[in-house]
């Protein structure tokens, strides 16, 4: 939270009201400076507290910055740490009095006390001031030499720091040389710990561009420094076992003999408490146990004990990133596990996250020898106050169910949940048993008896009630009241708000039909008849497409959509074996616990569309000028929120613009709803199909009461919306408008080649849409991720539209968002949006 403003500090010592107190700290300072009258360093030591407390709630004291350096002269090391802290946060930023602490800083490290040689030098190389870099040379040189350790630990991450700050200073003054020599005949562990992470990153960033650097990072995975390191191992500290354990497990070993040395060596950090050592220690195995499947094999049981004891005995953190190691090792060997199933039952006390990764833990781990267990454990949680878990478990028993061939008792278990009357739990339970029908065909008798007493008005979640429709269809002639649950649910198809559930139930229709015409056929042409007036692209396409077919041949449409099934035998995972392969190359790393390889979510492009960085080069922002570019940091922090976010969280069910390229026929949806006697009202134009048959096209709007011959004349266009050339928004003001009004309407559109090619920059496309009238007040990313917020202005009146625009220029598209302040103008706007993208790149 930023501090509040300094009109409504009280005038506590801690908290000053305005530039009185600074002042006053000021004045006090430079009486003490250079004092040694008996507690002086007793008065100074309040000062520079009270001083370090402004700076820590946000008040500027850079104005005390010569006095803190005057009075810094003093052997109290508490003193010394606070001066240090002091002038290591306002030296970057006021490079002119970083000057000033030079001479003392450099007196420091030539101290008696080696505390405050190293603190002086660690304050010395952390003032990152690129014209004081000439400074750093000689002390960090004399610090690399120290007879204390220390000293010398800090001098080897000044180094890192001053190749940070100037890598052709540091490579010149020899420092990598001298890290080296220390790194394998420094006494002190944590210095050649520290050579060792300093040495590896300024050797990957240099060996690129160097092939002397490139041999001198080998040398680091030569043998004799490989043992040299496992030899001392014991001594390090837990961070620096860690960091050499890295290095090992990059090791290539010359045979199998030496990989079963280096495994002796590591056998006893198996048993550490620290679990960072444990999971290092077990990638070393791993790693070099690949090439031997025996061996290999092996070592998932012997690893197996530390991670279970890892689980139960840490904290629900460390369990969730030791399970989540777990889960990627039972994924490749399920069966090693599968004997210990039990350590992955939930705890009433345990975190959600953990109890998830558990429940995935056990549909991995589930054979033919532990199924029932398993299965039961999953039932009881299903009962969970913790609907999400209850949810998991349901899932988790329909996955073991896809996996197994006996599936007796398991589908005795899901039938048992639609009977629980709970609406999760039921909603759960038609998912899994709609994916088990598809599996094993020959439990439909025993679920759908269960099934058709299941009424669609108790399930309202889209994937539910999508799974009920999609068996109403397919098994419409076992189930005797088929035909008139999905006429009730098509004469309700205006309040239904899931494209999902619609496109289900154009198809279960289409299907119902074919096995039932007679009880069907009015439903279907108010099915068709809606659908082809549905305003989601989607809908309307497919009610498009099974109208032609009906219309060309009404055998061939049944052949089409109602085609003999064929049993899936293996769902489509979720990860590519190669990613899941990556991985594991990433163990013991963050890529494990985001179960994705670290290039999806450390590189920008791998990002997606709706993820940017923080680090933006430039934002623009502007009312008139698209021109107009100002550095990312001027940004209010707000505003940049605003744009860097992801998307925002309404779940409205928004109507989308339909862009068909079929001149398809308009039907206002409250028709849907009367009567199916009064269907053939409605009617459908040939023109539709301009190549069918007439006789044809009459014959099917008689058969499912959709058309008669003449076509009402179509309704007078209303006329374009007119957009102010010259609106002006403030960005404020945009961001607040931004999160009181709803989302009016969301779809995507697509890009032409030329606009595609013509984004090379925002500016581009800024410059193009505000000679349309719509401007932009923030655009940011880098190609193929553009971000834009536009804001327009009708000619008439104060009518604001508000648009985000995500556009992805590897698939040509463009996701939008629009608000507005007259709701009844949303799709007449978004026309003129649609119809400006489309002209960007064009001549």
């Amino acid at each position: 939270m930023a501090p509040p403003a300094i009109s409504q500090r009280s005038s506590s010592p801690s908290q000053p009201s305005g530039k009185g107190e600074v002042a006053d700290v000021k004045a006090q300072l430079r009486l003490l400076a250079g004092s040694r009258a008996p507690g002086a360093d007793d008065s100074k030591r309040e000062l520079f507290k009270k001083v370090i407390s402004y700076m820590t709630i946000g008040i500027d004291v850079s104005s005390v910055f010569g006095e803190m350096v005057m009075c810094s002269a003093t052997s109290d090391i508490v003193l010394k740490k606070m001066c240090y802290l002091y002038v290591g946060n306002y030296a970057k930023v006021n490079p002119d009095l970083a000057l000033l602490t030079i001479n003392f800083l450099q007196r420091d490290c030539k101290d008696a006390d080696p505390m405050i040689r190293g603190l002086a030098l660690r304050s010395l190389c952390s003032l990152r001031v690129t014209n004081l870099v000439e400074y750093l040379v000689g002390p960090l040189g004399a610090g690399l030499k120290d007879n204390n350790s220390y000293v010398r630990m800090v001098a080897a991450m000044g180094v890192l720091k001053l190749y940070h700050i100037s890598a052709s200073t540091c490579v010149d003054a020899d420092f990598p040389a001298m890290l080296k020599h220390l790194l394998l005949n420094d006494p002190d562990t944590q210095v050649v710990a520290n050579c060792l992470s300093a040495l590896q990153e300024i050797w990957s960033l240099e060996g690129s561009s160097s092939e002397e650097v490139s041999r001198e990072r080998e040398i680091l995975l030569s043998k004799s420094v490989i043992y040299y390191l496992l030899n001392r191992i014991r001594e390090f500290s837990e961070w620096a076992q860690c960091l050499v354990l890295e290095l090992v497990a990059k090791y290539v070993p010359s045979d199998s003999n030496e990989i079963f040395d280096v495994m002796n060596l590591l056998e006893d950090r198996l048993q550490h408490a620290n679990g960072a050592v444990v999971l290092a220690t077990i990638k070393v195995f791993l790693q070099l146990t690949l090439s031997m499947t025996d061996v290999h094999q092996q070592v998932y049981e012997r690893i197996k004990a530390p991670l279970l004891t890892l689980v139960s005995s840490g904290s629900p953190e460390q369990s969730y990133a030791v399970l989540s190691h777990l889960h990627l090792l039972v994924m490749r060997a399920p069966f090693i596990f599968s004997s210990d199933y039990k350590h992955f039952y939930c705890q009433y006390n345990e975190p959600s996250y953990v109890k998830k990764l558990k429940l995935e833990m056990l549909t991995a781990v589930a054979n033919e020898s532990n199924t029932y267990e398993i299965v039961t454990e999953l039932c009881e949680y299903a009962a969970n106050v913790d609907i999400p878990i209850a949810r998991e478990s349901i899932r988790a028993v329909g996955k073991i169910a896809l996996q197994q061939y006996d599936v007796n008792a398991i589908v005795d278990r899901l039938l048992q949940f639609l009977e629980m009357e709970k609406d999760y739990v039921t909603a759960e339970a038609l998912v899994l048993v709609k994916d088990l029908l598809r599996k094993y065909p020959q439990w439909s008798q025993d679920c759908i008896a269960v099934v058709g007493n299941i009424s669609s008005n108790n399930v309202q979640e889209p994937k539910a009630k999508a799974a009920l429709i999609w068996m109403l269809g397919e098994y419409s002639q076992d189930m005797h009241d088929a035909p008139y649950i999905l006429e009730g649910l098509v004469e309700n198809w205006e309040d239904e708000h899931s494209a999902e559930v619609r496109l289900h139930l154009l198809t279960a229709v289409m299907k119902c039909f074919f096995k039932r015409p007679p009880e069907t056929q009015n439903s279907l042409g108010a099915a068709l008849a809606a659908g082809l007036a549905d305003f989601h692209q989607d809908v309307h396409d497919r009610a498009l497409f099974y109208y032609r077919l009906l219309q060309y041949d009404i055998s061939v449409a049944e052949r089409v959509v109602n085609p003999p099934k064929q049993a899936v035998s293996v769902f489509a995972d979720t990860q590519s074996s190669e990613i899941k392969d990556r991985i594991f190359d990433e163990f013991n790393s963050l890529s494990v616990v985001y179960q994705k390889p670290s290039y999806m979510f450390t590189h920008k492009e791998h990002r997606g569309p709706f993820e940017f960085s923080d680090e933006i080069g430039h934002v623009s922002i502007g009312t008139e000028s698209a021109d107009t570019v100002v550095p990312a940091n001027r940004v209010e922090a707000n505003d940049k929120d605003l744009l860097l976010s992801t998307s925002e969280k309404e779940e409205t069910k928004v109507p989308n613009n339909n862009s068909s390229a079929y001149s398809a026929p308009s039907y206002d949806l409250t028709s849907v709803s009367v009567p199916t006697s009064q269907l053939s009202d409605l009617v459908i134009s040939n023109s539709t199909v301009p190549d069918a048959p007439q006789s044809s096209s009459f014959a099917i709007d008689d058969l499912l009461g959709l058309g008669l011959p003449a076509a009402p004349a179509p309704a007078p266009l209303p006329p374009p919306l007119k957009l102010n050339p010259k609106a002006v928004l403030d960005p404020t003001a945009f961001q607040q408008k931004w999160r009181q009004l709803p989302i009016s309407l969301s779809q995507d559109y697509s890009i032409n080649p030329q606009g595609v090619a013509a984004l090379t920059t925002p500016q581009s496309l800024l410059k193009h849409m505000q000679g349309h009238s719509i401007h932009c007040i923030a655009s940011g990313g880098k190609s193929p991720n553009f971000k834009f917020f536009f804001f327009a202005q009708k000619a008439e009146g104060s009518s604001t539209f508000l648009v985000e625009c995500i556009v992805n220029t590897s698939s040509a598209k463009a996701q939008i968002k629009i608000k507005a302040d007259d709701q009844s103008a949303t799709e007449p706007f978004s026309s003129v949006f649609q119809s400006a993208l489309s002209k960007f790149g064009m001549p």
